[in-house]
């Protein structure tokens, strides 16, 4: 079998790293597959380097002619049994027409849980032969907008545990984010985006200043609302105890040093910076949206919150910070929970099947 896939991110966030776990994982049970991605993407170097079938390609977005030229063109060589797109920019409306032009079967992964226009939603989904949810809430939403429930396989996102085994030790992590010694230390890994919540987390460690608590946070990652939250948490008088620590791609080795994960997001299809966090052994304070309740069990691995709600999210924080103990025990729960159900393997497996399905049906006509 042979698949190509196609993701037009440009950066190395988490669905672009679920897509070089899939390719790895095929290629080691004999799949082909070859990554489509833009030309000077961050996927195309860590790809090549995990010897992996590499095209990039000229992309301008969601509405580029050329580019959907070159996708039909792609599509419709004899080496190409199923498409996978992977993206929501533009991978997946001029993916599928591309496929669409060309009769190639075409596999859609969605992997927010926002809803779309109505009226587009029929006319879009009719393009593909499957679409993988990657958390039930996705698949929840896609049914409640009209896309046929027999249309849709959840498959969980994943993430590979044994990565995350070994991180530094305190007094590392410490001296690299320049944090108060012995003091609670929190991060939040996640895109400065509206939907991941950050202003939650910023009200929240204001609550916690007003009652003589003030924990450290690393903020993980990059974002074009980088600055608004750097400029709310002056305002609240929060700024000092926030560290802005930007992409890291030596993550693992750092995060399963720290005391707990925030995740406060609004909206989210699963939440790989969850799967990461029990992976690392520590547990999360995290909203109650989307895909996140697959991940967290309330009490057990983490805590869960109203989405937004600042208070809670406090509480959840004050917490973990008093019971170390308490906290310590909820993290390694959380370990053996991504171990048993978001693995790698899983993941492939699933994706996989779903082939099988596609290429079978397509054999059939």
């Amino acid at each position: 079998m042979s698949v190509i896939h196609v993701e037009t991110g440009r950066h190395l966030y988490g669905g672009a790293v679920q897509v070089l776990y899939l390719a790895q994982g095929l290629e080691e049970r004999g799949v082909k597959s070859v990554l489509m991605v833009p030309r000077g993407s961050e996927i195309a170097e860590v790809a090549r380097d995990r010897w992996l079938r590499v095209e990039e390609f000229p992309f301008r977005g969601e509405a580029d002619p050329a580019g959907l030229a070159r996708m039909a063109w792609r599509f419709s060589r004899r080496d190409v049994e199923v498409v996978h797109l992977h993206s929501r920019r533009g991978a997946d409306t001029l993916g599928g027409v591309a496929g669409a032009a060309v009769r190639a079967p075409v596999v859609l992964t969605r992997r927010v849980d926002n809803r779309e226009v109505d009226w587009v939603v029929g006319a879009k989904y009719a393009l593909y032969r499957r679409i993988v949810a990657i958390s039930a809430a996705v698949r929840d939403v896609l049914i409640d907008q009209g896309v046929p429930e027999d249309k849709i396989s959840l498959v969980h996102s994943a993430v590979d545990a044994s990565k995350w085994l070994t991180p530094r030790s305190r007094a590392a992590l410490d001296r690299e984010f320049d944090l108060p010694p012995g003091e609670p230390a929190a991060a939040m890994v996640a895109q400065f985006v509206a939907r991941k919540g950050h202003w939650v987390l910023v009200q929240a460690l204001a609550i916690l200043k007003c009652r003589g608590f003030t924990p450290s946070v690393v903020l993980f990652g990059r974002g074009p609302m980088r600055e608004n939250v750097a400029a709310l948490a002056e305002s609240v008088g929060v700024r000092a105890q926030i560290r802005f620590a930007g992409f890291r791609d030596d993550l693992h080795e750092w995060l399963g040093a720290f005391d707990f994960l925030v995740h406060p997001a609004l909206k989210e299809g699963l939440g790989v910076a969850a799967l990461q966090a029990g992976a690392a052994g520590i547990p999360v304070a995290g909203g109650r949206a989307g895909g996140i309740p697959e991940i967290i069990e309330d009490g057990k691995t983490g805590i869960l919150c109203a989405p937004g709600d600042a208070g809670a999210l406090a509480d959840a924080i004050a917490r973990f910070a008093r019971d170390p103990e308490a906290t310590r025990a909820m993290g390694l729960r959380a370990r053996k929970r991504i171990e048993a159900h978001f693995s790698v393997d899983a993941m492939v497996e699933g994706n996989l099947e779903v082939y099988r399905e596609v290429v079978a049906r397509r054999r059939r006509r």
